[in-house]
């Protein structure tokens, strides 16, 4: 066994060459995660509540994207902005934002549909009560059925965002040094402890997607609790 290799190179499956060159490797598989769960969070928000629309200008739409998103596999997403980009913008995107944009465009989807269903489970009668107050449509919406439907939500987000964190090993095909390509680069490099490396980023991916849904698993018990005190 081999595990020096990997002891000798650990600093650069966390953080690449940082800091006498660019960040890589874990780091950068928590940057794209993080920064992919809190865009894809606020553009699933604004299309979930579209997709539940009256308006069928808004509602079809909502509807088109998210099926469409959802029906195409996430690494042909990637080739998409890495591709598309230059032909739209005139410009080539770096290839760490190319990702994150199609990271943050592929789980808007799925955060769509946690929200229409997370609004959908609430009573019908809320709205209509607090239209009764004097509320407009959007009023009750933003004071009184978001609050409580993004509340129960909660659990689903981090999941969702445990199933980001792993999409972010994809971004390795198209050249960023997350951590899957910071390890194929040292075993490259190496060529002696294939099996020690990938090991070791395997249980790295482990430790934080383990984490992430016992917190999980913690909030939904919490949500439980809170939700049988009120009754």
């Amino acid at each position: 066994m081999h595990w020096n290799v990997v002891a000798n190179n650990f600093d650069y499956l966390l953080i690449g060459a940082f800091p006498k060159g660019p960040l890589g490797g874990l780091a950068m598989t928590a940057i794209l995660a993080v920064g992919g769960i809190f865009g894809a969070f606020w553009l699933g928000l604004g299309i979930g509540l579209m997709r539940i629309a009256k308006n069928r200008r808004l509602r079809w739409p909502a509807m088109a994207y998210i099926e469409i998103i959802r029906g195409t596999p996430l690494l042909m997403v990637v080739f998409w902005f890495y591709f598309l980009a230059p032909v739209l913008l005139g410009k080539t995107l770096p290839e760490a934002e190319s990702a994150l944009v199609a990271l943050i465009v592929f789980t808007s989807a799925y955060i769509a549909e946690i929200v229409r269903a997370g609004v959908e489970s609430l009573p019908k009668g809320q709205m209509e009560a607090a239209r009764g107050t004097g509320l407009s449509h959007v009023q009750a919406m933003i004071h009184v059925i978001l609050p409580q439907a993004l509340f129960n939500m909660i659990p689903s987000f981090v999941n969702q965002f445990v199933s980001l964190t792993k999409d972010t090993s994809l971004a390795f095909i198209i050249g960023v040094n997350e951590l899957t390509k910071a390890a194929t680069q040292i075993n490259n490099r190496t060529l002696t402890a294939p099996t020690e490396i990938f090991i070791t980023i395997a249980l790295l991916y482990f430790v934080i997607c383990f984490c992430l849904t016992e917190l999980s698993r913690w909030l939904e018990r919490h949500i439980n609790r809170y939700q049988a005190r009120g009754r």
